[in-house]
């Protein structure tokens, strides 16, 4: 048999790191070929890392809520070589895990820390005078410990001291405290303080944690000390999508033009032919195609919003590759891409705008689904919204926010003269990168999708 090293595989343009969020398959145990070995998050989407042929798990790296880069190892992996029986049916797994989850011996003390972990080491004593758990510079404890920053964050959340997390007996590779480890014992602390004494065997620093219990308002802080106010902890990606949205706004100086679009042509023709496309092509036929369609046409007629700045350079893309916001369940915001949208007919965009929606609602996009794109559509329609003023996709120079379609009073010219008609209407609001994209540009840019779209044909076949 030979070991490997599992690395964290590349995922995508623009992905140079993933956080550690779930263990699938624990060390010693075996597991077959393509089987999830891992999960992993990125700010884009949540993905798998699989087994790459059929083998034992030997060593975890890294821990769960580790930040890791592209390309670094993981773990190490035994593959089975011919003739091997399958691991994952021998019992000798089984001592292997044992072994490989054991807390090591806290007599065990790993010889003269060099002067840098010296420092580390330095980080609890800073604690106990009152600095917060994440604002420390090291992650080891008094005891030489590895804290994730997971588990630290977990610990500051939940008002557990330094002492009390040194205590914790914990059950990952050389008895470091996993996610698992520090939420069973808030959980013990929380519902029954007095079962913290009989904790298997805490070392003396724990000695005066029982006698210092944290105070009710510092355990699953959930409401504000006035009681009125609720506290809500922000989820990773909600955290990962505020850095986004700010970096952009710093980045990027931000100009909004607007358009009122007439989409009675649309209108008509999609309610005509919609129940045909269904049935034709096996896929619903919405708004969010029709206009991608007039957004990739308009991109080809003005390729300057169809880039990105480089310094002092601009990137005009050849490629486009349109993003469309999609709301989730969460609340959470993602953005999906349309590979190549402009070497798409009507229904291939509409199968690709349906199955990403799907997929990015269902947790099921691959890294790949949401990288490389070149320009991005919203849909604030979707909410009732009239109009909005997006925030750039970073590092796009463009986006174009998608107003909801309401009947309104319009003026028409005809040759008998202008008359007043009931009309379908629809705002377009493009924001762009001021630094590369001015008015001109960009407010032509938005004008022309409007004119592709009214000037729709009403006896285009279904295709």
């Amino acid at each position: 048999m030979a070991v490997i090293e599992i690395l964290l595989p590349k995922m995508g343009e623009s992905v140079a790191e993933a956080t550690i969020t779930k263990f699938v398959v624990n060390a010693g145990e075996g597991t077959e070929a393509d089987e999830p070995l891992v999960e992993i998050a990125t700010d884009k989407v949540d993905s798998e890392v699989p087994a790459p042929e059929d083998g034992t798990l030997v060593e975890w790296l890294v821990q769960e809520g580790d930040v890791v880069a592209v390309g670094q190892a993981i773990a190490k992996f035994e593959i089975v070589g011919e003739g091997d029986a399958p691991p994952a049916t021998t019992p000798a797994s089984a001592p292997a895990a044992a072994t490989a989850t054991a807390p090591a011996p806290v007599a065990a003390p790993t010889p003269a820390p060099a002067p840098a972990v010296v420092e580390q080491l330095e980080a609890p004593l800073q604690a106990a005078s009152g600095a917060p758990l994440d604002a420390l510079p090291g992650r080891i404890g008094a005891n030489g410990r590895f804290y994730s920053p997971l588990v630290r964050s977990i610990a500051q959340s939940e008002g557990v001291t330094p002492a009390e997390l040194d205590s914790i007996a914990g059950s990952g590779a050389e008895g470091r405290v996993t996610k698992r480890d520090i939420l069973a014992y808030i959980a013990v602390r929380t519902s029954a303080p007095a079962v913290a004494s009989q904790a298997p065997a805490p070392t003396p620093a724990a000695a005066s944690a029982p006698a210092k219990p944290a105070p009710a308002a510092n355990t699953a802080p959930t409401v504000s000390v006035s009681g009125q106010d609720e506290i809500v902890e922000m989820d990773r990606m909600r955290k990962l999508i505020a850095d986004h949205m700010v970096r952009s706004k710093q980045t990027s100086p931000h100009v909004t033009s607007f358009v009122e679009a007439d989409m009675t042509r649309i209108v008509e023709w999609r309610k005509r032919n919609k129940a045909a496309f269904e049935q034709a092509h096996g896929t619903k036929l919405t708004y969010t195609p029709l206009i991608a369609e007039a957004i990739v046409k308009a991109i080809r007629d003005f390729p300057g919003v169809n880039a990105s700045v480089d310094g002092d350079r601009i990137i005009i893309k050849k490629q486009i590759n349109l993003g469309m916001a999609t709301a989730l369940p969460s609340g959470n915001l993602i953005v999906p891409v349309i590979h190549n949208a402009d070497q798409l007919s009507l229904v291939g965009l509409a199968t690709r705008v349906n199955d990403l929606a799907d997929r990015a609602r269902n947790g099921k996009l691959k890294p790949d689904d949401t990288a490389g794109g070149t320009y991005t559509m919203s849909n604030v329609g979707t909410f009732g919204n009239v109009m909005g003023t997006p925030i750039i996709n970073q590092p796009q120079v463009g986006i174009l926010a998608l107003g909801a379609i309401r009947k309104k009073p319009a003026v028409i010219e005809t040759p008998e003269g202008d008359v007043i008609a009931i009309r379908h209407m629809m705002f377009l609001s493009h924001s762009y990168d001021h630094r590369v994209v001015d008015g001109m540009l960009g407010g032509s840019f938005v004008k022309r999708v409007a004119t592709y779209l009214e000037e729709f044909d009403l006896n285009r076949p279904v295709v």
